[in-house]
């Protein structure tokens, strides 16, 4: 009864007690409380006392700045999984030998129009805010700069890694435990991958198959999958005459409006997209070669641009005619070098022209950047001088035979016997800029993969074979290991076998009933087994030729499991406050 007593006075005090002063309060203490109630009165003031200091410990501070943005733990691990997972979505449809393509258009009225299925460059032309997000496109950026190829695998296996970890989370399972069931997959599906490569570096007719093969395996998910023949022969040939160096920037892609995809063809040389000057030998043999990056523009005066005081026009032709004087002593200079070929990064004016046409020196003006960087490197090693006066000093370039050749309506500068012997120029005819412009990304993917292949000559079969094979050894482990790890593991391969899901999702087949075929395949070691795409069916691809780069398929693996463990790992993510702009109080 006191205690009930004390509640009471209690609840009565503190509707009063803010509204009252110290008298009245101590009043209301003497006429409410009885004696015996008092001591419960009083500890139901200091328990609720306790509650207040407790709750105002417990309320949030700031201590960021203003405008900066923070989301904690579950928050944050769920907006890094959707901004992954939709990453993965995005491209998931291009992946595979039937993808399908997207169209990426540029803002403003003059915005570029890209047709593309190639993963890299999707992701580099998205601009995304979520920091998950641009984990995998810098992820997808790298897979490109390092092997060319399987851009779209490891954002779309990294993405589903992320799917099944959020599942795990919802169960209750704790990220380190998921961290360290994905670490142990990931061991023993390098293992499986190593266990299953192929090396036949030391034959060399097998080996050049297998260059067609991978070459072929790359071209089928591309825009050049239906003359995927006639560009891996071209591919292999141009990476064939790097001697193994892989020095892929000796090889050039020229792209010519006209024709079709089919007249494409390789030219052992180096073209240059360029005229040579008026009055000029159009052939010539034995080159001398100069490369300079120089002024040739001043044997006029520039009247818009220049301010003259003369007292006659008289005076204006003298001015002119000591910067003719000027310029001629430049060409001197230039010739004492004893060339026969002068290429020019900028113009090369009418005065300077005639100049080297009368001496008999064939000269190009505003050659490219990159083509002049390349014809440097291809040309013994040739420099790009600006300066003149210590021809002992400069190294020239040398090659057996310049001359003007047509490519369609267009004249070109071909460069052949150069220095270096592995040079050479793939020339791209097509209908439309898209259509050249993608057949220039499938076959630089070719390229760069045929180059590591080289480097790294061991092959492992597509198709989803390489996945299958991972996923089974995974699961394996799992089911001989206790505990949470093994729901990990089995995530693990959950995620690997959404790549040959994909792959026949995309190509208009029953996938579950593919996937399903595959894995009991596998599970009966037919090692080889994958998805025959072309007739819909699980073929045994080292007959049908499906063969994909040991180096490509590691990469995909250690890139998309490394980038998802860390973005797993976080629980916090911090924006920082906008930058804001200073009024500027001292206008000029």
């Amino acid at each position: 009864m006191y205690v009930c007593i004390a509640l009471l006075g209690f609840r009565t005090y503190l509707r009063t007690a803010s509204s009252v002063n110290a008298a009245s309060r101590f009043s209301f203490l003497r006429n409410y409380v009885t004696p015996r109630a008092l001591p419960f009165f009083f500890l139901c003031a200091c328990s609720a006392s306790a509650d207040i200091m407790a709750s105002l410990s417990m309320a949030p501070v700031n201590i960021f700045r203003h405008g900066a943005d923070e989301e904690k733990a579950e928050t944050a691990r769920l907006s890094s999984f959707v901004g992954a997972i939709a990453i993965g979505d995005l491209v998931k449809s291009t992946l595979g030998p039937k993808g399908m393509d997207k169209i990426l258009m540029g803002g403003g009225k003059g915005g570029t129009v890209t047709v593309t299925n190639d993963g890299a460059t999707i992701l580099k032309a998205i601009g995304v805010d979520n920091p998950a997000a641009k984990v995998l496109v810098d992820m997808s950026k790298v897979q490109d700069d390092e092997v060319g190829d399987g851009t779209t695998s490891v954002t779309v296996l990294a993405a589903e890694l992320l799917r099944e970890a959020e599942l795990l989370i919802a169960k209750k399972i704790h990220p380190q435990t998921i961290i360290a069931g994905w670490r142990k997959a990931t061991q023993v599906a390098r293992d499986a991958l190593r266990e299953a490569a192929v090396d036949h570096s030391n034959d060399s007719a097998r080996f050049q198959e297998d260059l067609l093969n991978i070459a072929r395996t790359t071209l089928s998910s591309k825009l050049l999958t239906h003359h995927k023949d006639h560009f891996a022969e071209l591919a292999v040939d141009a990476v064939m005459r790097l001697k193994g160096t892989g020095h892929l920037e000796s090889i050039h892609i020229i792209k010519k409006l006209g024709g079709s995809l089919t007249d494409s063809y390789l030219d052992e040389g180096f073209l240059l997209d360029k005229k040579i000057g008026v009055n000029q030998p159009k052939r010539m043999e034995n080159v001398k070669i100069l490369i300079a990056n120089t002024g040739m523009d001043t044997d006029k005066i520039k009247i818009f641009g220049s301010r003259v005081r003369v007292d006659s026009t008289a005076k204006v032709a003298e001015i002119e005619l000591a910067e003719k004087e000027k310029m001629k002593e430049k060409v001197d200079r230039i010739l004492k070098h004893g060339i026969n070929c002068f290429i020019n990064r900028q113009l090369i004016y009418n005065y300077p022209e005639q100049l080297f046409a009368q001496a008999g020196v064939m000269a190009i003006e505003h050659a490219d950047f990159a083509g002049v960087e390349r014809l440097a490197l291809v040309t013994a090693g040739g420099e790009i001088t600006s300066t003149f006066d210590h021809p002992e000093m400069v190294k020239l370039g040398h090659c057996k035979l310049i001359e003007e050749v047509m490519i369609g309506e267009d004249t070109l500068i071909h460069f052949s016997g150069v220095a270096m012997g592995e040079a050479c120029t793939v020339v791209l005819r097509g209908a439309t800029q898209q259509i050249l412009d993608e057949a220039e990304r499938s076959l630089h993917d070719a390229l760069c993969v045929l180059a590591q292949t080289v480097k790294e000559p061991r092959t492992v079969y597509g198709g989803g074979c390489s996945e299958m094979l991972m996923a089974k050894v995974v699961t394996d482990l799992a089911n001989r290991t206790p505990g949470k790890e093994a729901v990990a593991m089995e995530s693990f391969a959950k995620a690997l076998m959404t790549l040959p899901t994909t792959i026949a999702d995309n190509a208009g087949y029953d996938s579950a009933d593919l996937v399903a075929q595959l894995r009991a395949a596998h599970q009966e070691n037919k090692t080889t087994c994958g998805l025959n795409m072309s007739a819909g069916t699980v073929g045994n691809m080292a007959e049908l030729g499906v063969t994909e780069s040991f180096q490509v398929k590691r990469q995909v693996l250690l890139s998309a499991s490394e980038a998802a463990e860390m973005i797993l790992r976080v629980d916090n993510i911090i924006k920082a406050a906008p930058r804001k702009r200073v009024p500027d109080h001292h206008p000029c």
